[in-house]
């Protein structure tokens, strides 16, 4: 009879696909048995009358992260690991950041190193690619997405990050040919430069006109120019961060033309709006974001697009900044809304805002939850049968949810290096009390027991948006488009190539 080093008992475990209780039995980090009245373990645990789902993956935070504005990130990679497992958050996958200076490898070492070192949960890295120069394309990215960095991050706006079109295809070329996912940050850089300019110039400086330069229509735009350029090189991408309705509905009905379109969207887009920007003295740039929250009739639009399926992931979008000089205020009291740092924390109260407002309030059922915080990441990320679910041959990544416990969101209570939460006050139903992850107990009555440095890197697999189950294999397809990049002009060989590839290898571009 098999021995388990642990038994999880008597829980309702939930995946995304079903709810069922049972046990949970699991042996050297790995779940080795789900069912009925197991034998007892090495050590037990008790879930009953609680929901035992599968830990959460936070597949878009930024962690020890320097911004395009010179601004260091609050958290580095043990408090922000250790924040995130707290929130029942087994799993983070933040960013190795180029800057437009920097080469890609001293990139990918550095972040490693530091990750190596502090991490207490398992971790991988996708790629935001600021310099997409001949060497990046052609010998340094090939070489991090074989080292299983299979998701590169790239942005429309920022001056020291943003790409052009032109630069953009030849990033999503890059990615048809070495099996890589592009995430887009979608915002339209000169819509949003113009009406900073001018309200600058007019004397408005508070934060809340960040939320009016970074208007929904150029979110909007950006998006149907994303979508754009994805179709005609024939790729999946995935929209990061979407707030706002005509965005959401941009995507929806791409999606329902057939086109292979994901996105995400993160909880400021929910429980925020843009009158939370409007706040007495400097206060607003807490809630500075971008993009901006928006107004409830797109809160309205993100709960629908979380329920049919346009927005399959949701993430924290974490990116922790102090409200003082050495982050959202860098000039003190003289900062305007465009020197403000921009981002919000996330990582703990991501998993515990949707359990309460979305199972408990019933707009979601548990199933639902479990995909849009875990299992959908694992499949967008390459993470597919070792993360993300509840099942023999995976890693045993658990959350023990108790259903009725009820908490009162306070800064005090988290364990990032923020020093306020956007969250203030906010009453949740619902909280992870003890998380397991690969099979070590990591936080259990309120404490945590897990060594800095004891996560492990987690070397990604190609995402499952780039299946191709029919038409032109994978390989095909990448010669057609190789053809077509090299040769460098349309002559009658890559034309028929590119034409055969559309026809072909559309069915395989179709929205899960």
């Amino acid at each position: 009879m098999e021995e388990f080093d642990l038994v999880v008992r008597d829980g309702w475990v939930a995946t995304a696909s079903e709810v069922v209780e049972a046990d949970i039995g699991v042996k050297d980090g790995i779940i080795t048995a789900v069912g009925k009245a197991l034998p007892r373990g090495r050590r037990d645990i008790s879930a009953s009358g609680r929901w035992v789902l599968p830990g959460g993956i936070d597949s878009h935070c930024h962690v020890e992260q320097l911004s395009g504005m010179g601004i260091m990130c609050a958290d580095d990679f043990y408090s922000a690991t250790v924040a995130a497992a707290f929130g029942g958050t087994t799993t983070i996958i933040p960013f190795a950041a180029q800057h437009r200076d920097m080469k890609i490898p001293d990139v990918v070492a550095d972040y490693a190193k530091r990750a190596r070192e502090k991490a207490v949960i398992d971790y991988g890295f996708h790629l935001i690619l600021a310099n997409p120069d001949e060497t990046a394309l052609n010998v340094d990215l090939p070489a991090a997405i074989r080292e299983g960095i299979t998701s590169l991050k790239v942005y429309m706006t920022y001056d020291k990050l943003k790409l052009d079109d032109y630069q953009l295809l030849d990033v999503l070329a890059l990615a048809a040919s070495e099996q890589a996912l592009v995430m887009i940050h979608a915002e339209n850089h000169d819509m949003i430069r113009w009406l900073a300019n001018r309200l600058l110039a007019r004397g408005h400086k508070a934060p809340k006109f960040h939320a009016v330069a970074h208007d929904p229509i150029a979110e909007g735009e950006a998006t149907n120019r994303a979508i754009a350029l994805s179709r005609l090189i024939g790729v999946p991408v995935l929209i990061v961060h979407v707030s706002a309705r005509e965005a959401i509905d941009t995507i929806r009905t791409a999606k329902q033309r057939g086109a292979a379109i994901y996105a995400e969207t993160c909880p400021q887009y929910l429980f925020l709006t843009a009158d939370d920007l409007d706040r007495n003295g400097l206060d607003g740039a807490m809630y500075c974001c971008s993009p901006p929250p928006r107004d409830e009739d797109s809160q309205a639009a993100v709960w629908a697009g979380l329920k049919d399926g346009t927005l399959p992931i949701f993430s924290s979008d974490h990116a922790p900044y102090r409200f003082d000089r050495t982050g959202k205020l860098p000039k003190g009291d003289a900062t305007t809304f465009k020197e403000m740092a921009n981002g919000l924390p996330g990582i703990e109260l991501r998993m515990p805002l949707l359990f309460s407002e979305g199972v408990m309030a019933g707009r979601l059922s548990l199933q639902e939850f479990v995909a849009l915080t875990s299992t959908n990441h694992a499949s967008m990320y390459g993470l597919t049968g070792r993360k993300g679910t509840i099942a023999v041959g995976a890693d045993a990544d658990l959350g023990i949810w108790n259903p009725n416990r009820e908490m009162t969101v306070t800064a005090s209570m988290l364990h990032d290096n923020t020093g306020y939460t956007p969250y203030e006050g906010r009453k949740l139903k619902g909280w992870p009390e003890i998380v397991i992850s690969r099979g070590r107990t990591v936080v259990e009555n309120n404490t945590l027991n897990a060594e800095r440095g004891s996560g492990q890197f987690l070397k990604r697999q190609a995402s499952d948006a780039l299946s191709s189950p029919s038409g032109l294999s994978m390989a095909e397809a990448r010669e057609a488009l190789r053809t077509i990049v090299e040769v460098g002009m349309k002559d009658e060989r890559s034309e028929a190539s590119l034409s055969s590839r559309r026809s072909s290898t559309r069915p395989y571009l179709t929205c899960r």
